[in-house]
């Protein structure tokens, strides 16, 4: 009995966290379908009667019949506590599953590219974007592709908050997924601050382990003030987000040609490739594997934290099609087009 009140617990709280992911209410049907990716097979009808059940107890709200739900604060809390240890290697499991969903082809320029989605204050987006301008043309970061939204338009899946705009920059995990489908397994192991200097990749000075983690990397360093990217862009030297990957030896030839067309496509995030059970960044290196470090396509968005810009930072959030990715610069024009239309429509 105690072990069937668990499992309906963790699919509560599944249900619960994707709720606390969206900007918008769900209903059942697209709750259904989230929870795939949670590991849940749950038809429509049955989470119709889980969130029945959460509206009693007050963690979930009914906007609409047609809206879907809401978490309540009380639901927000209880999703913020619960259940920690499931919650431990949650990060790994994302990249995971952002992984198997990337699609993108590099001969046709086409598919759907995994994004982190960042909200900024509208009122200091424009001092945003001038600070992360020499970070995107340092390349610092995964791609300089991106995308914009304003409040209440959709990057993805994720829907643009009230007084916000939505950048959405690209994840790492473009890599795992263009390998994952030329049949290269790629270990993704740690997130941590690189250090650089005379604009090279020195050595790891902070790692966590994304097994062992409940929370994304990035945003914890993000939020702690510990990189100094802006001075990277401007010296050369400092301390940036980057990952550790691992490939198998055997693949080095088959990923250096996907690798290779990823570039082409506009994606330069990999700085470092190791030798065969060689250390990489003063990291230990599994026995035939190859050690890789990757940028965090989060750095630009590090630099305007370092400046006292407040964001909020959903890493590895969602999925977006290449086509609708633009050159950073031509996004800031296109954004500095609409202020204007904003102002003259006061």
């Amino acid at each position: 009995m105690a072990f069937e009140s668990q499992g309906v617990e963790r699919k509560e709280i599944a249900i619960m966290k994707i709720l606390s992911d969206s900007a918008a209410p769900l209903g059942a049907r697209v709750i259904a379908h989230h929870l795939k990716d949670h590991g849940f097979e749950l038809g429509e009808r049955a989470v119709r009667y889980h969130l029945k059940l959460m509206d009693e107890r007050g963690l979930t709200h009914l906007v609409g019949r047609r809206d879907g739900r809401v978490l309540t604060e009380r639901g927000s809390e209880e999703v913020k506590s619960a259940l920690v240890k499931d919650k431990v290697g949650f990060t790994i499991s994302k990249i995971e599953t952002l992984a198997f969903r990337t699609s993108f082809d590099c001969e046709k320029r086409s598919g759907l590219v995994p994004v982190n989605v960042s909200f900024f204050p509208r009122d200091e987006f424009d001092r945003a974007l001038r600070i992360m301008k020499p970070i995107f043309e340092a390349g610092l970061c995964v791609s300089d592709l991106v995308a914009l939204a304003s409040e209440g338009n959709r990057l993805g899946e994720l829907i643009i908050p009230p007084g916000k705009i939505g950048l959405a920059t690209v994840c790492g995990i473009i890599f795992n997924g263009t390998l994952l489908k030329a049949s290269v397994p790629m270990d993704s192991r740690f997130g941590g601050i690189l250090q650089l200097r005379n604009h090279k990749p020195m050595r790891f000075v902070e790692l966590i382990d994304y097994a062992g983690s409940s929370l994304d990397p990035s945003t914890i360093f993000i939020k702690a003030r510990m990189t100094s990217v802006g001075d990277v862009a401007r010296t050369g030297e400092g301390k940036v987000l980057g990952n550790f990957r691992e490939i198998p030896s055997i693949c080095r030839h088959v990923a250096e040609e996907v690798i290779a067309d990823l570039n082409k496509a506009g994606f330069h995030g990999l700085v470092v490739t190791g030798e065969t059970s060689e250390p990489v960044c003063e990291i230990p290196v599994e026995l035939n594997k190859i050690g890789m470090v990757l940028l965090g396509g989060l750095n630009p968005v590090a630099a305007a934290e370092e400046a006292g810009i407040e964001t909020e930072n959903l890493a590895m959030s969602t999925i977006m099609e290449y086509q609708e990715l633009v050159k950073f610069r031509e996004a800031v024009i296109d954004y500095r087009d609409l202020v204007k239309f904003w102002e003259a429509s006061k």
